[in-house]
């Protein structure tokens, strides 16, 4: 009877959290499928178009650290309602431009908007939600995020064949507004962790650059690359290598991406009910890595591939709550805004730096070392993780003696 209250207030911290963090990935996928109506708008070149998606992953990479800061200083609300608000309004202003030039300004603006949500996300999620839900708050929060992402292309495309390109970047734009609205209106229950009288006074701006800190970066910033090897270049990976045909190929980095889906809900089940966190993220990341060599070197039918990749996206899906409370449990209270905007540098980092080495790979005629690549990435993640997990334990004595 007592915890139906506070159930019911996590219930709408994660609806409010996950609608903000489903739009934030919705928009970061919303503008390739324009591509090609831009380049007859505007008669720019195809290197050119990809410009726009590299400003606004650009400018929310380099964004979330400064952010965290700001958000730990002053709050977490104002900046993700504004923040929501300037990534959905430059959005919808990109139906007005009359230049292509115009757009990559937008999209710049658009990054800076969506730099807030890590950060912002984190520190009311950690602050708002019961210690023994918050594994399943941060899976729901990374699943909300999946959803956008899948949801961004069809959406897209399916307004393009019904209106222009104008018309359907202003609706997904005003999409945004209602969202924050919403957030500003329900506010008062979005709570910050607060911070101790020690961290306040020794260390608000120094944390970050402990061995912990930096090797949890270091740890998401592999993860990504070798999740970008995966979703950039499975389809052409398997056409290549193992003969399958390219709806084939779609189908398999769908098992995959389903299956992470799946595991990202289970990761935080599992995260509110073990404190093993690193002994998971290890043994599932290794098993993933053998699961992704040997679908990377062994030949093998359609179906065996559906199954191994689903069952490897179910694996790495698992690991990503437990990763993201490790960082949690790391950083100072109130200090989850810096925490977050640091690390989650390390993951647009990382997906920025990957691909273009995996596509070199394939270049040189050598596909299966791109799957190889991946597993070698998910095993070197592992001793980041445990160094800076255990880098943590050792510490943690003469903190508390502070």
């Amino acid at each position: 009877m007592i915890a139906w209250p506070s159930l019911r207030r996590d219930t709408k911290v994660n609806a409010l959290i996950g609608a903000g963090h489903f739009l934030s990935h919705f928009y970061a996928l919303c503008l390739p499928p324009v591509f090609l109506a831009w380049q007859k708008s505007f008669g720019v070149p195809f290197a050119e178009l990809g410009l726009s998606v590299a400003v606004m992953a650009s400018a929310t990479a380099m964004a979330q650290t400064p952010v965290g800061f700001l958000v730990d200083r002053f709050g977490a609300r104002p900046f993700l309602i504004g923040g929501a608000l300037l990534m959905a309004l430059s959005v919808a202003s990109m139906a007005f431009a009359e230049s292509y030039w115009q757009i990559v300004l937008l999209a710049l603006l658009s990054g800076l908007g969506n730099s807030v949500f890590h950060p912002a996300d984190y520190a009311i999620l950690s602050g708002s939600v019961e210690r023994e839900r918050l594994g399943r708050s941060f899976a729901l929060h990374t699943f909300n995020g999946y959803i956008g992402f899948a949801a961004a292309p069809p959406v897209t495309a399916g307004l393009l064949l019904l209106v222009g390109w104008r018309e359907t970047l202003f609706a997904l734009g005003l999409l945004g507004v209602p969202a924050a609205f919403l957030l500003l209106w329900q506010s008062r229950i979005l709570k910050e962790e607060t911070r101790t009288k020690t961290h306040q006074r020794a260390r608000s701006a120094t944390f970050l650059l402990t061995r912990p800190m930096l090797l949890f970066c270091g740890f998401y910033m592999v993860s990504s690359m070798a999740n970008a090897g995966i979703q950039s270049w499975l389809i052409t990976v398997l056409h290549q290598s193992q003969k399958m045909t390219l709806g084939s190929a779609s189908s398999a980095l769908t098992f995959f991406l389903f299956g992470s889906m799946g595991g990202i809900l289970l990761g935080g089940w599992l995260a509110d009910r073990s404190n093993r966190h690193l002994f998971h993220v290890v043994l599932l990341s290794i098993l993933t890595a053998l699961l992704t060599l040997f679908v990377g070197v062994i030949p093998l039918f359609d179906l065996a591939i559906f199954a191994l990749l689903f069952l490897a996206g179910v694996l790495i899906g698992i690991t990503r709550t437990p990763r993201d409370v490790m960082v949690k449990d790391a950083a100072p209270a109130g200090e989850i805004g810096k925490a977050f905007g640091f690390v989650s540098a390390g993951l647009s980092l990382g997906s920025a730096i990957a691909p273009v080495p995996y596509g070199l790979l394939i270049d040189a005629g050598r596909p299966r070392l791109v799957l190889v690549a991946v597993a070698g990435l998910l095993v070197l993640s592992v001793f980041f993780a445990a160094a800076a997990r255990l880098g943590k334990g050792r510490r943690a004595a003469p903190a508390a003696a502070e």
